[in-house]
């Protein structure tokens, strides 16, 4: 599910979509949900702030949940992403936007899926190197 309080370029959520649904697919996760939210700078610096103490914006945050819905339906958490970052991050990689927020995506998602970058020895980075080079990110 996607709550756009800004919009990225035409296409972006076929692409977002795809992402997901590869990610799931390949790391076996079925018959669950992920709110994700597209916001700006200042959204998700006020996210980050309350949440985790940091007053600046960030990219990316993930909030898992880890629920079971009455549909029975898994419900994985939420993901933040700041488009306003995402923009400036796409442009110094010279790629394209909707690629910046599927990476986005893939990291936020591996998050509520229990990995964490600054524990792991470099699994999680390497997972999300390989989930974005599958779908040519």
């Amino acid at each position: 599910m996607f709550t756009w309080s800004r919009r990225p370029v035409k296409g972006s959520a076929a692409v977002l979509r795809g992402a997901a649904e590869h990610v799931m697919r390949r790391l076996g996760v079925v018959r669950c949900e992920v709110g994700v939210l597209i916001c700006g700078d200042e959204a998700i610096r006020s996210l980050n702030r309350t949440f985790r103490g940091h007053d600046e914006a960030t990219d990316v945050l993930s909030f898992p949940s880890g629920e079971t819905q009455p549909d029975g339906l898994a419900y994985l958490g939420d993901i933040a992403i700041s488009l306003d970052t995402a923009r400036r991050q796409a442009a110094t990689a010279r790629i394209d936007e909707s690629s910046e927020l599927a990476a986005l995506l893939i990291h936020g998602l591996l998050h509520l899926l229990g990995h964490d970058h600054e524990r792991d020895g470099g699994e999680m980075a390497l997972l999300e190197k390989q989930l974005c080079g599958e779908l040519g990110l």
